[in-house]
């Protein structure tokens, strides 16, 4: 499991657990010591806190990192230890450890954890294809198959949606990663697994500081914070702005992101924590190229098919007409409370979120506005009897999100916002309840049984009322000559879905010695749809609005929505792993999984590029490896490397046979190899590797090629508390596809390939007092 066992001093002057580590963080054997010293904290009559919100069942509120025989324990090294104790995948990110990564993105900082699997699309803080375990694989580019985590409470929309830009990595001390089957104890009803982004607060990061970089395609980054405590209140502030204009042609993004959180010790047995964040997120959408234009010229954007003899030929949308793009508005406050009474811990969160979001999508798709709340409530219960136990005995957690909001489509009329094309009331609940026990059976074998139980509902009332839909087209041959606008008959589109899923799993661990632990389990998984999947607009081209299959004829009646009636994705999953350490320099984290997969949600689009909804594939199957490991190769020179191999296929499909799944790349490596000059000083090499071509349809007849690029980085700490960094990506400024469009059956010439970023360079300063 990656994590780290060393934190810096807060402002108090307590000393780290372990070594200071160096100016990039080595992550140096620290499992059996961390560990050691969490379970002992409840034989010494102190509750196992969980520093920040964390997300793990069972933990308390603190107010104050905890000391032992003098040594205080970081709240990362205090997540790090239950996890590590969870016999299924997981994984600890430390955002200090990235201090010297500039433009710091949730791509950067998720490379090291083998298993998730981020595509870039548009760079900076767009919309990157973020996939576990190939739940969300296909989505263009609607989010979903991950549950995302702010301090414990949901990210996501009540139908289990969410927009991947608003979670912001800076803002966070660190990431919670569960994969799979071990996501359903934080009340998730995906396949993939959870993330759950802890903020600081004022007594893990007191004081004062801030940072500023820029650099390459005009990239500027500006921000402060800043926390401090009393004897029974915290508080912790963080505020950051974000400008890019982007390595393509209409490429420019921006986010302006502010949270806070502030705890109270009501009593020596009760704590509580108030928090509240708003983010203003927007970006725009170069979208894809033709194989041909991405290796001539990748900066540039397409300007759809051209007709040849009568015919188009390259499918793909108008970008420079359409103007595509993308902005989010999103509001949460929320509290979580705490009680631990003896061997009994009791939680309650409360939160509620205010999402605006207007996502102009090329004409085929049109504007879609979607403005709604949702509000979620969380009761956590543990046992703990034994005060050496890392993980409670029995847990018990409910959880209920619910959500409404009003949507609107609209026509794509040039890059503006054209006429209305439907309108609709979106209602969700995800109600989940999970039983979770962790028995010892003696001689270091714990057995893991759970059970989750969850409801869900997607309603959609529509309330268009008019009798057609418009439409609009342009002339193909003359992309920018409007064709005589029609209209459609407009059917209801309404629907009322309800899911119920039963999820149990068992799972065993064995510490067979202080350095190492083997686990086995097997699991059920859920997932229901979104609405992003029940409702799509479609029959559009990439020179016609919905409705309207043949630009030149506005008289031809179909539909320009489709609601299709989905089930629910279910996954029987193995797996096993096994962490440990070796000749004490070397820390290993390896697991192997296979799931059947019944009903995998797909996203189709059709030859030209447009949208034909979402579909439930039959069986699939789904085999990977997820290996993680760090060395301290001298004691000036560290390495790490993840490892992630993924074999996605269809099972005896029909129509696809065994194919891949278009979209998962089947080996992806991240390696960083970080050179400790001078106390002061330290240097680092990065690599990200794609060593097989990735395919791009699900009939497995195109496929983006292999690439490796490198990445070179240096920290430097003039005075304490003060560092500058700089770094140079992609040095060989290696021309490559960093992801690419999904489509069942691609079509000769079609725009379906998202270039990475050119060569880059960045320089930032950041200070702490």
């Amino acid at each position: 499991m990656q994590y780290s066992s060393h934190y810096s001093a807060d402002d108090r002057g307590r000393e780290p657990v372990a070594a200071r580590r160096s100016a990039f963080g080595f992550r140096s054997p620290g499992v059996r010591v961390t560990a050691g010293l969490v379970a002992a904290l409840p034989s010494l009559g102190i509750a196992v806190p969980a520093f920040g919100q964390s997300a793990t069942p069972g933990s308390t509120v603190a107010l104050d990192p905890i000391t032992v025989e003098g040594q205080s324990i970081a709240p990362a090294d205090s997540a790090a230890a239950r996890l590590a104790a969870t016999p299924g995948g997981t994984d600890l990110v430390v955002t200090e450890d990235l201090a010297g990564t500039v433009n710091l993105t949730l791509s950067d900082a998720l490379t090291t954890a083998p298993g998730v699997v981020i595509q870039d699309f548009f760079g900076a803080n767009d919309q990157p294809r973020l996939q576990m375990r190939g739940s969300g694989l296909q989505q263009n580019p609607a989010e979903r198959g991950v549950l995302f985590l702010r301090d414990g409470l949901p990210l996501n929309r009540a139908d289990g949606s969410y927009v991947v830009g608003l979670a912001d990595p800076r803002q966070a001390e660190f990431i919670e990663v569960n994969r799979g089957y071990t996501a359903n104890r934080l009340g998730a009803s995906v396949l993939g697994g959870a993330l759950n982004l802890v903020s600081p607060t004022g007594s893990t990061a007191g004081g004062v500081g801030g940072s500023v970089e820029g650099g390459s395609f005009g990239h500027i980054n500006v921000s402060a914070r800043v926390g401090g405590m009393g004897e029974t209140v915290d508080g912790f502030l963080v505020g950051s702005f974000t400008r890019r204009d982007g390595y393509r042609d209409y490429n420019q993004s921006d986010r302006i992101g502010v949270t806070g959180n502030l705890g109270v010790a009501v009593t020596d047995r009760i704590s509580t924590r108030f928090f509240a964040g708003a983010t203003d997120l927007f970006f725009e959408i170069p979208g894809p190229l033709p194989e041909t234009l991405l290796e001539d010229d990748p900066t540039l954007i397409y300007g759809g098919p051209t007709v040849v003899n009568g015919r188009p030929v390259g499918p793909g949308p108008n970008v420079g007409r359409d103007r595509p793009q993308r902005e989010t508005t999103h509001l949460r406050i929320g509290n979580r409370t705490t009680a631990a009474f003896d061997d009994h811990v009791v939680d309650f969160a409360l939160g509620f979120a205010y999402t605006g979001d207007e996502f102009r999508f090329p004409i085929s798709s049109g504007v879609r506005e979607t403005d709604g709340g949702d509000l979620t409530v969380v009761g956590r219960y543990a046992y703990r009897p034994d005060a050496d136990a890392t993980l409670p005995l029995a847990e018990l957690t409910a959880q209920a999100t619910i959500g409404s909001a009003e949507r609107r489509y609209f026509i794509n009329e040039g890059g503006s916002r054209g006429p209305l094309l439907g309108e609709g009331d979106l209602e969700a609940t995800t109600v989940t309840f999970t039983a979770t026990g962790n028995v010892p059976l003696g001689k270091g074998v714990t057995l893991s049984p759970a059970v989750s139980i969850t409801h869900a509902t997607r309603d959609f009332d529509d309330t268009f009322g008019g009798a057609t839909r418009p439409t609009i087209a342009f002339n193909p041959a003359n992309p920018s000559v409007r064709l005589p606008d029609g209209a459609v008959p407009a059917t209801d589109t309404s629907y009322s879905r309800d899911y119920t899923g039963v999820s149990p799993s068992l799972g065993l661990g064995w510490q067979a010695t202080p350095d190492h632990y083997l686990f086995a389990a097997v699991s059920r998984s859920f997932e229901p749809p979104t609405h992003d999947d029940l409702i799509a607009t479609v029959n559009g081209t990439p020179n016609s609005s919905p409705g309207r299959p043949n630009p030149g004829n506005p008289g031809l009646a179909a539909d320009a929505f489709r609601t299709p009636d989905l089930d629910a994705s279910t996954a029987t999953t193995i797996e096993a792993g096994w962490r440990g350490r070796l000749l004490d320099r070397v820390g290993v984290d390896a697991v192997v999984y296979h799931s059947w997969v019944d009903n995998e949600l797909l996203s189709l689009r059709d030859l030209t590029g447009a949208s034909l909804g979402s579909v439930n594939a039959d069986r699939t199957r789904h085999f990977g490896i997820e290996l993680g490991a760090d060395a301290r190769l001298t004691e000036t020179l560290t390495g790490r490397i993840a490892y992630t191999f993924q074999d996605f296929r269809f099972d005896d499909d029909p129509v696809r046979g065994d194919n891949h799944l278009a979209g998962a790349p089947p080996h992806v490596i991240n390696a960083k190899l970080t050179y400790q000059v001078t106390p002061a000083l330290a240097v680092e090499t990065a690599i990200e590797a794609r060593p097989d071509r990735t395919p791009v349809d699900n009939m497995n007849t195109v496929y983006a090629d292999p690439f490796v690029t490198l990445d070179l980085r240096a920290s430097y700490q003039p005075v304490e508390g003060v560092s500058v960094f700089g770094e140079v990506r992609n040095l060989f400024d290696e021309t490559y596809a960093a992801s690419t469009l999904i489509v069942d059956q691609l079509r000769p010439g079609q725009a379906a390939f998202l270039p990475g970023d050119g060569r880059a360079i960045y320089a930032g300063v950041s200070a702490r007092f």
